[in-house]
Protein backbone atom coordinates (compact mmCIF):
# COMPACT_ATOMS: atom_id res chain seq x y z
CA UNK A 1 0.00 0.00 0.00
CA UNK A 2 1.24 3.38 -0.84
CA UNK A 3 1.37 6.02 1.74
CA UNK A 4 -0.39 9.04 1.79
CA UNK A 5 -0.26 12.52 3.23
CA UNK A 6 -2.68 14.25 4.44
CA UNK A 7 -1.68 17.70 2.26
CA UNK A 8 -0.31 15.20 -0.76
CA UNK A 9 -1.95 13.98 -3.51
CA UNK A 10 -0.27 10.63 -4.88
CA UNK A 11 -1.21 9.76 -8.85
CA UNK A 12 0.71 6.74 -9.95
CA UNK A 13 -0.07 6.13 -13.87
CA UNK A 14 2.43 3.69 -15.40
CA UNK A 15 2.07 3.99 -19.44
CA UNK A 16 4.95 1.96 -20.95
CA UNK A 17 5.64 1.57 -25.11
CA UNK A 18 8.12 -0.99 -25.24
CA UNK A 19 10.09 -2.50 -28.32
CA UNK A 20 10.02 -6.44 -29.02
CA UNK A 21 13.33 -7.57 -27.26
CA UNK A 22 15.06 -11.37 -27.61
CA UNK A 23 17.43 -11.65 -24.27
CA UNK A 24 18.75 -15.29 -23.76
CA UNK A 25 17.86 -16.11 -20.64
CA UNK A 26 21.38 -17.26 -19.83
CA UNK A 27 22.89 -13.23 -20.46
CA UNK A 28 23.70 -10.54 -17.94
CA UNK A 29 23.02 -10.64 -14.19
CA UNK A 30 19.55 -11.74 -12.75
CA UNK A 31 18.41 -9.81 -9.85
CA UNK A 32 15.48 -9.31 -7.94
CA UNK A 33 12.77 -6.34 -8.15
CA UNK A 34 11.81 -5.44 -4.36
CA UNK A 35 7.99 -3.29 -4.56
CA UNK A 36 7.15 -1.59 -1.31
CA UNK A 37 9.73 -4.01 0.53
CA UNK A 38 8.56 -6.73 -0.83
CA UNK A 39 10.39 -9.48 -2.48
CA UNK A 40 8.75 -10.10 -6.16
CA UNK A 41 9.04 -13.16 -8.64
CA UNK A 42 9.65 -10.58 -11.49
CA UNK A 43 12.50 -11.34 -13.54
CA UNK A 44 14.94 -8.32 -13.75
CA UNK A 45 18.14 -8.99 -15.81
CA UNK A 46 20.74 -6.24 -16.46
CA UNK A 47 22.22 -5.88 -19.90
CA UNK A 48 24.62 -3.67 -20.82
CA UNK A 49 23.73 -0.92 -17.88
CA UNK A 50 20.36 -1.24 -18.39
CA UNK A 51 17.59 -3.08 -16.91
CA UNK A 52 15.14 -5.61 -18.32
CA UNK A 53 11.74 -6.86 -16.53
CA UNK A 54 8.82 -9.08 -17.12
CA UNK A 55 6.21 -7.24 -17.55
CA UNK A 56 3.50 -9.77 -17.28
CA UNK A 57 5.49 -10.74 -13.88
CA UNK A 58 5.33 -7.03 -13.03
CA UNK A 59 1.80 -6.90 -13.86
CA UNK A 60 0.56 -9.89 -11.68
CA UNK A 61 2.68 -8.64 -8.67
CA UNK A 62 0.96 -5.07 -8.74
CA UNK A 63 -2.49 -6.30 -9.26
CA UNK A 64 -2.61 -4.50 -12.76
CA UNK A 65 -3.71 -5.22 -15.97
CA UNK A 66 -1.94 -5.30 -20.22
CA UNK A 67 -3.20 -4.26 -23.04
CA UNK A 68 -1.47 -4.41 -26.47
CA UNK A 69 -1.74 -2.44 -29.77
CA UNK A 70 1.22 -3.66 -32.13
CA UNK A 71 4.36 -3.06 -30.39
CA UNK A 72 2.54 -0.44 -27.91
CA UNK A 73 1.66 -1.80 -24.75
CA UNK A 74 0.06 -0.49 -21.68
CA UNK A 75 -0.03 -1.09 -18.26
CA UNK A 76 -2.91 0.49 -16.11
CA UNK A 77 -2.17 0.05 -12.38
CA UNK A 78 -5.42 0.93 -10.14
CA UNK A 79 -5.54 2.75 -6.85
CA UNK A 80 -6.88 0.64 -4.30
CA UNK A 81 -8.75 1.61 -0.64
CA UNK A 82 -9.28 -0.88 1.86
CA UNK A 83 -8.93 -4.64 0.82
CA UNK A 84 -8.01 -5.55 -3.27
CA UNK A 85 -11.31 -8.10 -3.20
CA UNK A 86 -13.33 -5.37 -3.14
CA UNK A 87 -16.06 -5.63 -5.35
CA UNK A 88 -17.80 -2.56 -5.24
CA UNK A 89 -20.41 -1.30 -7.59
CA UNK A 90 -19.29 1.30 -10.35
CA UNK A 91 -22.42 3.14 -9.75
CA UNK A 92 -22.23 6.78 -7.75
CA UNK A 93 -23.26 6.90 -4.61
CA UNK A 94 -25.69 8.77 -3.74
CA UNK A 95 -24.91 12.06 -2.11
CA UNK A 96 -25.82 12.71 1.77
CA UNK A 97 -28.90 14.34 3.13
CA UNK A 98 -27.63 18.25 3.10
CA UNK A 99 -28.21 19.46 6.53
CA UNK A 100 -28.50 23.37 8.08
CA UNK A 101 -26.17 25.81 5.79
CA UNK A 102 -22.99 26.42 7.66
CA UNK A 103 -22.50 29.73 9.73
CA UNK A 104 -19.98 28.70 12.32
CA UNK A 105 -17.38 25.96 9.89
CA UNK A 106 -15.42 24.02 12.31
CA UNK A 107 -13.88 22.97 8.92
CA UNK A 108 -13.61 19.15 7.76
CA UNK A 109 -13.32 16.52 9.66
CA UNK A 110 -9.64 14.29 10.14
CA UNK A 111 -11.41 11.33 9.02
CA UNK A 112 -13.12 13.10 5.66
CA UNK A 113 -10.20 14.67 4.82
CA UNK A 114 -8.23 12.02 4.28
CA UNK A 115 -10.69 10.07 2.63
CA UNK A 116 -11.11 13.26 0.34
CA UNK A 117 -7.76 13.53 -0.77
CA UNK A 118 -7.82 9.63 -1.67
CA UNK A 119 -10.55 10.38 -3.62
CA UNK A 120 -8.81 13.26 -5.20
CA UNK A 121 -5.76 11.31 -5.95
CA UNK A 122 -7.68 7.92 -7.34
CA UNK A 123 -9.30 10.82 -9.68
CA UNK A 124 -6.15 12.39 -10.76
CA UNK A 125 -5.02 9.28 -11.51
CA UNK A 126 -7.93 8.05 -13.71
CA UNK A 127 -7.60 11.26 -15.24
CA UNK A 128 -3.82 11.23 -16.45
CA UNK A 129 -4.46 7.44 -17.86
CA UNK A 130 -7.34 9.00 -19.87
CA UNK A 131 -5.18 11.80 -21.24
CA UNK A 132 -2.35 9.20 -21.88
CA UNK A 133 -4.23 7.22 -23.76
CA UNK A 134 -5.47 10.01 -26.15
CA UNK A 135 -2.42 11.78 -26.40
CA UNK A 136 0.10 8.24 -27.32
CA UNK A 137 -2.89 7.09 -29.85
CA UNK A 138 -3.62 3.85 -27.62
CA UNK A 139 -7.02 2.23 -27.64
CA UNK A 140 -9.45 3.17 -25.09
CA UNK A 141 -11.68 0.85 -24.08
CA UNK A 142 -14.18 0.47 -21.07
CA UNK A 143 -12.02 -2.21 -19.94
CA UNK A 144 -8.52 0.05 -19.99
CA UNK A 145 -10.15 2.47 -17.64
CA UNK A 146 -12.83 0.39 -15.35
CA UNK A 147 -9.99 0.28 -12.92
CA UNK A 148 -9.59 3.20 -12.34
CA UNK A 149 -13.76 4.31 -11.86
CA UNK A 150 -14.26 1.12 -9.60
CA UNK A 151 -11.61 2.48 -7.22
CA UNK A 152 -12.95 6.26 -7.54
CA UNK A 153 -16.29 5.01 -6.76
CA UNK A 154 -14.97 3.40 -3.99
CA UNK A 155 -13.11 5.99 -2.84
CA UNK A 156 -16.74 8.49 -3.48
CA UNK A 157 -18.39 5.97 -0.73
CA UNK A 158 -15.60 6.08 1.67
CA UNK A 159 -15.72 9.87 1.71
CA UNK A 160 -19.96 9.86 1.81
CA UNK A 161 -19.48 7.75 4.80
CA UNK A 162 -16.49 10.07 6.60
CA UNK A 163 -19.07 12.81 6.43
CA UNK A 164 -19.68 14.60 9.77
CA UNK A 165 -19.26 18.24 9.26
CA UNK A 166 -21.07 20.82 7.60
CA UNK A 167 -17.80 21.35 5.10
CA UNK A 168 -17.89 18.05 5.18
CA UNK A 169 -20.99 17.66 3.70
CA UNK A 170 -20.54 20.79 1.23
CA UNK A 171 -17.30 19.75 0.22
CA UNK A 172 -18.71 15.87 -0.89
CA UNK A 173 -21.55 17.49 -3.22
CA UNK A 174 -18.15 18.94 -4.84
CA UNK A 175 -16.35 15.55 -4.90
CA UNK A 176 -19.50 13.84 -6.52
CA UNK A 177 -19.73 16.50 -8.97
CA UNK A 178 -16.35 16.26 -10.02
CA UNK A 179 -16.47 12.54 -10.25
CA UNK A 180 -19.56 12.43 -12.46
CA UNK A 181 -17.71 14.82 -14.77
CA UNK A 182 -14.34 12.43 -14.98
CA UNK A 183 -17.29 9.67 -15.92
CA UNK A 184 -19.32 11.52 -18.34
CA UNK A 185 -15.13 12.55 -20.16
CA UNK A 186 -14.54 9.23 -19.77
CA UNK A 187 -17.16 7.85 -21.29
CA UNK A 188 -17.31 10.06 -24.23
CA UNK A 189 -13.54 9.26 -25.68
CA UNK A 190 -14.68 5.86 -24.91
CA UNK A 191 -17.69 5.90 -27.48
CA UNK A 192 -15.79 8.28 -29.47
CA UNK A 193 -13.18 5.38 -30.22
CA UNK A 194 -16.29 2.41 -30.41
CA UNK A 195 -17.61 4.64 -33.24
CA UNK A 196 -14.12 4.73 -35.10
CA UNK A 197 -14.17 8.87 -34.38
CA UNK A 198 -10.78 10.15 -35.21
CA UNK A 199 -9.76 11.65 -31.98
CA UNK A 200 -6.77 14.12 -31.57
CA UNK A 201 -3.60 13.93 -29.44
CA UNK A 202 -4.47 17.56 -28.14
CA UNK A 203 -8.11 16.91 -28.02
CA UNK A 204 -8.52 17.31 -24.04
CA UNK A 205 -6.42 20.66 -24.53
CA UNK A 206 -9.74 21.79 -26.51
CA UNK A 207 -12.47 19.92 -24.50
CA UNK A 208 -14.68 22.26 -21.65
CA UNK A 209 -15.93 19.94 -19.49
CA UNK A 210 -11.68 18.56 -19.52
CA UNK A 211 -11.15 21.90 -18.76
CA UNK A 212 -13.79 22.21 -15.58
CA UNK A 213 -12.34 19.13 -14.10
CA UNK A 214 -9.16 20.45 -13.98
CA UNK A 215 -10.49 23.69 -12.41
CA UNK A 216 -12.41 21.60 -10.29
CA UNK A 217 -9.39 19.35 -9.04
CA UNK A 218 -7.34 23.00 -8.16
CA UNK A 219 -10.44 24.16 -6.09
CA UNK A 220 -10.59 21.25 -4.33
CA UNK A 221 -6.69 20.91 -3.39
CA UNK A 222 -6.62 24.43 -2.24
CA UNK A 223 -9.62 23.15 0.23
CA UNK A 224 -7.67 20.40 1.39
CA UNK A 225 -4.29 22.60 2.10
CA UNK A 226 -6.37 24.67 4.13
CA UNK A 227 -8.59 22.59 6.05
CA UNK A 228 -11.69 25.26 5.24
CA UNK A 229 -14.48 24.64 2.39
CA UNK A 230 -15.18 27.37 0.08
CA UNK A 231 -17.02 27.08 -3.29
CA UNK A 232 -15.40 29.55 -5.94
CA UNK A 233 -17.61 27.88 -8.28
CA UNK A 234 -14.77 26.13 -10.32
CA UNK A 235 -16.91 22.46 -9.41
CA UNK A 236 -20.26 23.58 -10.93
Amino acid sequence: MIGKSMFALLAVTLTLLVPTLTIPQDAGEKRTLIINGQSTGVPVIQMNGHFFIGLEELAEAVNGSLSYSGSAIALSVPIRSGSSNSSASTAAPPAPTPSQPVSQNPGFSQRFLAAGIEQMSTLREWHTALASAIENGFPLSAGLLAPYRTSATTNLRLAMVAVSTPSDRSAYQLLNTEFQNMANLSDKYVKMRDNLAFIAPDALQNDDLNQRIIACGHSLAAMAASGQFYDDGSCR
